[in-house]
């Protein structure tokens, strides 16, 4: 596809439909909060997870969208860990055969965790340019009844 992404419906109708495009009425609308993290991550990617959750605007993240959540926790884990190799090991390291400095595999891992997680973030509302195209209803809640995230 080319061009730019389109934009949501609700976004045009808060901003105003400047094209003067017909405005797509049957926009599927996600339901059901997000919550439990999945099973299968481990501890600190379910500290991410629980971070996300909890930092992210009330009613924002929908079940529709755990799958670009859990890429995201799982890059910002990967991304950490390898900046935690980094400050240990340092931006060289010896090559195996002529001892030559070479670059720490851990930097490569490391930029290509952040540009996951940037795209990932900007997917979810997550940067400060795309929380600006984000509008949530004011009467948006969680409710405690939604327990279609237990199914997960």
């Amino acid at each position: 596809m080319r061009g730019r992404k389109p934009k949501p419906t609700h976004l045009k109708l808060v901003e105003g439909n400047a094209g003067k495009r017909p405005l797509n009425s049957a926009e599927p609308q996600p339901t059901g909060d997000l919550y439990a993290a999945p099973e299968w991550m481990t501890a600190s990617q379910r500290e991410g997870w629980a971070y996300a959750i909890a930092h992210a605007p009330l009613g924002l993240l929908k079940q529709l969208d755990r799958s670009v959540l859990t890429i995201w926790v799982v890059a910002e884990d990967l991304h950490r860990e390898s900046a935690e190799k980094i400050a240990r090991f340092g931006l060289l390291t010896k090559s195996p055969n002529a001892g030559l400095p070479l670059q720490s595999p851990y930097l490569a891992i490391l930029n290509k965790q952040a540009q996951i997680m940037l795209k990932a973030a900007a997917e979810l509302g997550f940067s400060p340019s795309s929380r600006t195209r984000v509008h949530l209803d004011s009467g948006t809640e969680a409710s405690a009844d939604d327990s279609d995230f237990d199914n997960w």
